[in-house]
């Protein structure tokens, strides 16, 4: 699997760059209000504009000659995301025009960033030209002009800005479509089985240890013990442990074999190498583990039992779900916690982490050892669940039953009906429901088939996904 693309918002105070990240991620995780300097650290998302899914980096207001205060820290933090980034939207304002300050942040991102696209924001209703002129000044190539808070030019820049890794998925697209033809025309060897023609049965499965693999990622905070935890599972000091955070700077990938499977262990970064160790040891190399996190099978989300559950534990889980992905809680550490401090830690996780009650939770100590063949057993199970091939009988079987047990609620005169359920995919598991007047299901009765659903078909540690389809109405009239 390919790396997701990283892109970073950069640009001085109040130009808009957490009103374009909300529209790139669709949410509203990026406080915004007509103020400048609300967003100060790093914040990290998922983008869903066009095809290509990629992350996103929103960052606060940039000031290249600040040397002391708040705005040296966030400085410091803006130029960390244009070190992630693989490109950087330069973020102006439309409406105030060029300033000392934008020019002083294109000289910096013309040394440091690898890339840089230059969007005039604000530029709602007025004639493009006229709108990007003076921003030409620069020297950063042709202006975008674009509107984060109504999405006028939005899809254009982001289909600009990732380009580059749209050809080159083709080109891989393409290069296995050449082998697959040139494996299809090789003349077969005495003895064996010639390649059966499309449609026929299946194709062959991958040979053992390559894509058979079950990808794990273990993630989490700075220190809670991931390499500690990888060393259990292999049976040997294979990385680096140390009690400090920062110790691992990047994804390493491990290949092992565990009760007769083929596992590819991924242990992420907790913190990338600073100046000094200050307020920012909290940070973890937030891309490193996204990017593992979508290429797992599984993850598993491990907590330290000595610490409080935080935020960034709660962001690390919701990435994790929003990606798809089948997980595992693990909390370590807990060998060396007292009864006081596991009722503690059992109550944070119910009331922080109540939306991850689909995954099993396990307490261990990676140190000690305990707690780890029950973990992997969790872990195969979990990918079994994301994998698993769901009937449409059976599936629309289920769904008759959940219905009749508790019908949707009306809406209006008319209440939701559901005929069939078939499985739209896998990893997570999603199961398409058909009927009419879907439209109107609320959230709480879709919590509700969910929850059914994973009864029914034992999907525990994995996300399930359910979408309504409505039929078209036959007495409409017809245009």
């Amino acid at each position: 699997m390919a790396l997701l693309p990283v892109v970073a918002l950069v640009g001085r105070p109040n130009v808009g760059k957490s009103t374009l990240f909300n529209r790139l991620t669709r949410s509203r995780s990026a406080l915004v209000a007509d103020a400048p300097g609300l967003t100060r650290d790093r914040q990290y998302g998922r983008g869903r504009v066009g095809e290509i899914p990629f992350i996103v980096i929103d960052s606060g207001g940039f000031e290249p000659v600040a040397r002391d205060g708040i705005a040296a820290l966030m400085a410091r933090q803006t130029r960390q995301a244009i070190v992630e980034a693989d490109v950087v939207v330069f973020l102006v304002d439309g409406r105030e025009g060029l300033t000392g300050r934008d020019r002083e942040i294109a000289d910096e991102l013309r040394r440091t960033a690898r890339r840089v696209l230059l969007a005039v924001n604000k530029t709602e209703g007025r004639p493009r030209e006229q709108a990007v002129a003076e921003f030409h000044e620069l020297g950063l190539g042709d202006p975008w002009p674009v509107s984060a808070a109504h999405g006028d030019g939005v899809r254009e820049l982001v289909d600009a800005a990732l380009e580059p890794f749209v050809a080159q998925a083709a080109e891989a697209d393409e290069g296995e479509s050449d082998e697959a033809a040139q494996a299809a025309q090789a003349p077969a060897e005495a003895g064996e089985r010639k390649p059966a023609p499309a449609g026929d049965a299946a194709a062959p499965a991958a040979p053992e240890g390559v894509a058979a693999r079950v990808r794990v990622a273990v993630v989490g905070r700075p220190n809670v013990g991931k390499s500690t935890l990888i060393n259990a599972l292999l049976g040997e000091e294979r990385l680096v442990a140390f009690d400090q955070p920062g110790t691992t700077r990047d994804a390493v990938a491990v290949d092992f074999e565990h009760g007769g499977r083929a596992y590819t262990l991924i242990d992420t970064a907790g913190l990338r190498r600073r100046s000094r160790i200050d307020e920012a040891i909290e940070k973890f190399s937030v891309v490193k583990t996204l990017q593992a996190i979508e290429q797992a099978h599984v993850c598993i989300l491990l907590l330290d039992a000595s610490q409080e559950v935080s935020e960034q534990d709660a962001s690390i889980a919701g990435y994790v779900l929003e990606a798809g992905r089948a997980l595992v809680v693990a909390v370590n550490k807990w060998d060396l916690a007292d009864a006081g401090e596991r009722e503690r830690v059992r109550t944070e996780l119910d009331r922080k982490l109540h939306f991850l009650r689909f995954a099993k939770w396990h307490f261990v100590s990676a140190r000690e050892g305990f707690g780890i063949p029950a973990l992997m057993r969790s872990v195969q199970s979990a990918h079994a669940a994301a994998m698993a091939k769901l009937s449409t009988p059976k599936l629309t079987r289920a769904l008759r039953e959940a219905v009749e047990r508790q019908p949707p609620p009306r809406r209006g005169m008319s209440r939701p009906k559901m005929r069939y359920a078939h499985q739209g995919g896998q990893n997570p598991p999603v199961v398409i429901v058909h009927g009419s007047a879907l439209d109107g299901v609320p959230d709480a009765y879709r919590r509700y088939l969910e929850s059914w659903l994973r009864e029914r078909f034992a999907l525990t540690g994995t996300p399930l996904r359910i979408e309504f389809r409505s039929g078209s109405n036959p007495y409409a009239p017809r245009t």
